[in-house]
């Protein structure tokens, strides 16, 4: 999980603008402007192959603790350190403590939706967008919950609310990214904001981070979860 690409560990290049890329395991072309310093690069698809084990998962999941439910999913093997397999995971975990805690919600449906949705939140979207996937994870959280759409009145404020809650958190601590503190900033902002909101008081204790040592940016004294 150190290694940045997954192709040949050496470290990721972040370019000023798109150019045309070849993923190095599919072999599919798009524009990009990631890739390794030795040319490779891996699409997004193929960066999260066997994320759908995802559902399975959180099925059969009992806790109401989102963090314990995301560390799980941290552990498997489509996890990597930093990817956009996070922009999923996040929402994931959090629909399904908040279904263990009593929140009224078809959780397969809203998996489902939340992986369609989530996947198309693309890697690097911290950087180029302005708008960490993760925090928009915990706000297609909410607009899932709620039935939100462009058209709805209160369900459409609330779920832009979680992402400005989570994405506020995320940029308060700064940069450079790293996929496991944004994710645990989404996921305490969210569990905040349902109690809150709707009620549903899903788990929440200490969180200490295990993956420093993965991570070629850590920000160690600064990170809020060392």
């Amino acid at each position: 999980m150190k290694d940045e690409c997954l192709i040949c560990g050496a470290p990721l290049m972040y370019l000023e603008k798109d150019i045309e890329v070849e993923c190095a395991l599919c072999h599919k072309k798009e524009q990009s402007k990631t890739m390794c310093k030795q040319g490779h690069y891996v699409c997004d698809s193929c960066h999260t192959g066997g994320m759908d084990t995802i559902l399975g998962i959180c099925l059969a999941e009992t806790s109401k603790n989102p963090i314990h439910i995301l560390q799980k999913l941290m552990a498997l093997d489509f996890c990597h350190m930093h990817g956009p397999e996070h922009h999923v995971m996040v929402g994931s975990a959090l629909l399904t403590a908040y279904k263990n805690a009593g929140g009224e919600i078809d959780l397969e449906k809203a998996l489902v939706e939340m992986q369609s949705r989530g996947k198309k939140v693309p890697g690097g979207a911290c950087g180029f967008w302005g708008a960490c996937g993760v925090g928009i994870s915990a706000g297609m959280f909410v607009s899932i919950i709620t039935g939100a759409t462009p058209l709805a009145n209160e369900s459409w404020g609330l779920s832009n609310k979680m992402t400005s809650a989570a994405l506020g958190a995320i940029g308060e601590v700064g940069g450079p990214r790293c996929c496991k503190r944004d994710s645990y900033l989404a996921i305490t902002q969210a569990v905040k904001f349902v109690q809150e909101n709707f009620g549903v008081e899903m788990e929440l204790d200490e969180i200490k981070c295990t993956h420093s040592a993965l991570n070629n940016q850590c920000i160690k004294e600064r990170c809020p979860f060392r």
